[in-house]
């Protein structure tokens, strides 16, 4: 029963820590190479003189992303179930190990770029520059706000979950998540706003500001939205529960 119960523990480990570096990397590669709109509605009078002509089109507000943030709300849900029922430690770990795997990312990819390529050969070696080209911008902005807001992300969640001892676990994974996303949305577009990586309709620090308002509005949805599936998950794994800061919703003896 041991063994099984260490496999298991082993098991969503190594799975949560894929899901935050897949997501991870995914969200590098396709990064800005594309912008999509998740939802438009008709916005009445009272919120049409506040909301900014660069997402909205007359009367209708879109709710446009860079591809790439799509993916980086699942490295957060990820990051606070492995703080959640790891600990501290082992977050910062998946963190830090995430940060290196942008590094690796950046050489795989400008080896290959740098590489002769083989005319006649290659199908889509103008589709793999594009993205190379965007690429090391979106790393170079992930590898400084990734790591700012996702050790901010473990420590915020940690900081509540011993001030609380354990209880009210709605506010550990919202007030962590919604303020380093908050840092994240701030540092990446910046950082690609400064190395011309966005798009010609984003010229100045107004469009900025609201550019990242808007990346952040999808992103603290999502943080409520991923409540119940951050309770789901506790709750299912609480057997396997080993953080060692020894504050739990649920009694082991019982479990």
């Amino acid at each position: 029963m041991k063994i099984d119960t260490k496999h298991k523990r082993d098991a969503i480990f190594l799975g949560l820590s894929a899901i935050f570096l897949t997501s991870l990397v995914v969200g590098n590669i396709i990064g800005t190479t594309k912008f999509v709109k998740l939802f438009t509605i008709v916005l009445p009078n009272c919120l049409l003189v506040i909301t900014p002509e660069l997402v909205r089109n007359g009367s209708e507000y879109s709710m446009i992303v860079p591809a790439g943030v799509i993916a980086y709300p699942f490295t957060f849900l990820a990051t606070d179930l492995i703080s959640e029922l790891f600990g501290r430690k082992k977050a910062q770990l998946v963190v830090r190990i995430g940060f290196f795997m942008n590094i690796f990312l950046l050489f795989l990819m400008t080896a290959n770029h740098y590489f002769p390529d083989a005319s006649g050969i290659s199908g889509g070696n103008s589709i793999f520059e594009g993205v190379y080209r965007f690429m090391i911008g979106n790393v170079a902005a992930s590898m400084i706000a990734y790591l700012v807001a996702q050790t901010i992300d473990v420590r915020l969640f940690h900081f509540w979950k011993n001030f609380t001892k354990g209880k009210h676990l709605w506010l550990r994974n919202n007030a962590s998540t919604t303020v380093s996303q908050l840092v994240d949305s701030t540092a990446i577009l910046s950082i690609l706003f400064w190395a011309g990586n966005l798009g010609d309709s984003v010229k100045t620090y107004a469009d900025l500001i609201v550019l990242i308002l808007n990346s952040y509005l999808f992103k603290f949805i999502f943080a409520l939205l991923d409540t119940p599936f951050f309770y789901l998950g506790v709750h299912y794994f609480k057997d396997i529960n080993e953080d060692p800061s020894g504050h739990t919703l649920y009694d082991k003896e019982s479990t």
